[in-house]
Parts: C-alpha cells; structure tokens; sequence
C-alpha cells in the first residue's frame, strides 16, 4: 500500500493557527512567484485581457501588496518612502526595465521582509500604518491569503490561455 506525500498544508493540520498562515501565505506565494517560470519575457507581459493584467505585471502587483500590507502596515513608512507606486492599478504599469528575472527577484525580496517584518508579532498585534487605522496581524493575514488566492486564479487562467497558443 503506497501513500501520498504530506503536503505542506496537511503538514501543519496540528500546528498553531500562526503555523497554518504562514504555510499557506508562502504556498500562494510560490504559486504567484512560479506563474512566470518557463515563459519568455514576450510571454510574460502580453495582455490577454481589457484590463493592465499580465502575468508579469500580477507579480509586480504582489510585490506592491507584500509591501503595503508587511512595510507600510507594520512601520507607518509612506509608499513614497518605500518606492511603491500611490494606487493598486499603478502597481500593475510595466516599464522597459521589468523583467521575469528582476520581478521574481523583488518579489522573493518583498516576501521575505514581509516575514521579518512581522516575525516578532503576534497575530492579534495592532498595524498602526493602515489607511482604515490599526488592524490585526490575523486580519492582514487573511486578507493577504484572499489576495493571492485571487491573482493565483488570474495567473492560472492567463497561463494557460499563453501555453494554448
């Protein structure tokens, strides 16, 4: 009798709450970060869609949103002190420097500050940076998992329409 390997999820199914977040924040950050492997940079920024949304620029957009949600949440840093663009939609402009390599770099990089940045926290610790005034790690961490579950789905969608042609 063979058995399936344990996935990262099932692998925490005991663990603290805190545990479960961040396994399943860091599985959808994969996922987003992976979307872009295997594509050319042509690939990667085609718009198949009315709106600004391509692959490259959705991981561009979750660089934005680690960096809203885990500097400007947490540290009260405005985005222009961070270098992140004033709107969502601007996150989503892609200029002739971005790159698949360059955007998975940031990407990588934002999500491991995101991960120092609330390291110490518990996950009921009061964010004093956001816009609706301070709210709780464990809110921050479920909007995040909403998030990334709903670019997930746009990449998946995107990446399949690309591989079909």
């Amino acid at each position: 009798m063979s058995s399936q390997p344990v996935s990262a999820a099932e692998a925490v199914l005991d663990q603290p709450i805190r545990a479960q977040f961040e396994v399943f924040l860091d599985q959808h950050r994969a996922a987003l970060d992976g979307c872009l492997d295997g594509l050319t940079e042509e690939q990667a920024r085609r718009s198949l869609v009315p709106s600004r949304t391509t692959l490259l620029g959705l991981v561009k957009h979750a660089t934005f949103v680690e960096k809203v949600w885990f500097d400007e949440a947490v540290t009260c840093r405005s985005r222009d002190e961070i270098g992140i663009p004033a709107t969502p939609d601007e996150s989503f402009v892609l200029d002739d420097t971005d790159t698949i390599a360059g955007a998975q770099r940031a990407y990588r990089q934002a999500c491991e500050a995101s991960r120092r940045a609330t390291s110490s926290l518990d996950l009921d610790d009061l964010l004093p940076g956001n816009r609706r005034g301070p709210i709780p790690l464990r809110w921050v961490y479920l909007h995040m998992l909403r998030e990334l579950a709903q670019h997930c789905g746009h990449a998946d969608i995107l990446r399949e329409q690309l591989l079909a042609e």
